[in-house]
């Protein structure tokens, strides 16, 4: 996996701020009674949303890859933009016009640029890059061989896409032109292509390497949400062969390994024993509403739910002894994270690669499947260590008090599932667009899904 492998970066970034629609940018809450578990929902939700409005990439108006609010940032790192981190910016743009953080007005002004931006950067038999310049929408390479279309950021994209249009497409006049802007361009990508002739998907191709990268998207890992854009697109479908010769493996997904009595059900690519890290339960579910979703291989609530209480069991039992560890502070993922020698790096934090590292992320991202103990991690992050883990786009990306160190950085694949899951677990919103989306029901329909909560 492309997080597992190959994100290596330290990076620093910053950039000019709009004018903030959704109220004061004071960052150190003051004393008070304590919050309600809603009124503590809506102020994380709401300051975290700030990460894809008020420090957005001024041209383009996508979501940057990084935010550092230090200010310090190696030359042009502000205006990478980041194509699955703007997915989940998307959908939190659905969801903070429904709570009146911006108006609809402001929101279609933003989408409008958004989308013309997304119609003329570089695209890869319609894929687009893993990042992106703001500037110029040329491809920004990942690496060396990673410069071309990334099909995973392309579908974390889509999700946001299509929900796009399936919120504003029985608006005004002038949303529903916004909607078809973006119906075009979920219709462009050539999902098909992206097999290579063969019965799988493959995450990149470049223009100058071919597919020389050579990662076959095999589960499970992040990447469900691919096969199933794949399976849905109304131009450049695949069959169901690939989902399960390729991703399934023609069975070998499921797994009968127990952690803490708990089953992890699918077979966790490199993390069999813990299950791998809890943006695994997010990024491809953001849209995609495992709750009552099914196959052949899996209840898929319960891969994601189990999942993440195994994790939060692991940082309960603590066996690294990593002080603070507990039932208010857990939750290991992808993130920043806390070098040997105390500099800021990057690592997919999961049981089984445990550095001391909470990413609040984790645990507020898997409200949906643990309210309880996300809401008792959530407050303690609050109430307890605003001063440190509290900054203007919402809490800071990563956090130790075994060191105490705090990565004081933003990451827009770690900010956007914040928003997007606390909207769903306070009213499914984008769940909702996502799954009756008539594609979609479709293309999983196609693959041998069925939803009982949504009615397929």
């Amino acid at each position: 996996m492309k997080y597992l492998l190959f994100i290596f970066f330290i990076f620093t970034s910053c950039g000019s701020s709009e004018s903030s629609p959704s109220g004061g940018d004071s960052t150190t809450p003051e004393p008070q009674t304590p919050l309600t578990d809603e009124q503590l929902v809506d102020l994380v939700q709401k300051q975290t949303f700030k990460y894809f409005w008020d420090f957005a990439e001024p041209n383009s108006k996508l979501a940057r890859e990084r935010y550092h609010p230090d200010g310090i940032y190696p030359e042009n790192d502000s205006n990478i933009v980041t194509t699955g981190g703007s997915g989940f910016g998307l959908m939190s743009i659905v969801a903070a016009v429904s709570r009146n953080y911006v108006s609809r007005t402001e929101a279609v002004a933003r989408l409008n640029t958004i989308a013309d931006f997304l119609e003329n950067a570089d695209r890869f038999h319609g894929a687009w890059p893993h990042w992106m310049d703001g500037n110029t929408g040329n491809v920004k390479p990942f690496g060396q061989k990673d410069n071309g279309g990334d099909l995973v950021e392309t579908a974390f994209l889509c999700e946001g896409i299509i929900c796009v249009r399936e919120f504003f497409k029985n608006g005004s006049v002038e949303e529903q032109a916004l909607a078809q802007k973006f119906d075009n361009l979920w219709k462009g990508v050539d999902w098909n292509w992206y097999r290579n002739e063969q019965n799988v998907l493959y995450w990149h191709w470049s223009p100058n390497y071919a597919w020389e990268m050579n990662f076959p998207l095999e589960g499970y890992n992040e990447c469900l949400i691919t096969y199933v854009l794949a399976a849905s697109s109304p131009t450049h479908p695949i069959t169901a062969a690939p989902y399960h010769q390729g991703w399934a493996r023609n069975g070998a997904i499921v797994s009968s390994n127990t952690k803490y009595g708990i089953p992890l059900i699918l077979k966790h690519n490199g993390a069999e024993e813990f299950g791998g890290p809890l943006f695994w339960a997010h990024y491809s579910y953001v849209g995609l509403d495992p709750t009552q979703l099914t196959d052949q291989y899996a209840n898929y609530w319960d891969v994601n739910v189990n999942q993440t209480k195994i994790n939060y069991q692991y940082c309960v039992e603590n066996p690294g002894n990593f002080g603070g560890y507990g039932p208010n502070y857990w939750g290991l993922t992808a993130s920043y994270s806390r070098n040997n020698d105390g500099s800021i790096g990057y690592d997919a934090h999961m049981p089984s690669n445990d550095k001391g590292v909470i990413s609040p992320t984790a645990a507020i991202s898997s409200i949906v499947y643990t309210p309880t103990e996300s809401l008792a991690a959530m407050r303690n992050f609050y109430e307890n260590n605003s001063g440190t883990m509290w900054g203007p786009a919402g809490f800071y990306d990563a956090n130790s008090k075994h060191f105490g160190w705090t990565a004081k950085r933003y990451l827009a694949i770690d900010q956007g599932p914040m928003v997007v899951m606390l909207e769903n677990y306070r009213t499914g919103l984008l769940w909702s667009l996502f799954m009756n989306a008539p594609e979609v029901r479709q293309g999983l329909l196609n693959l041998g899904f069925h939803s009982g909560k949504h009615g397929f």
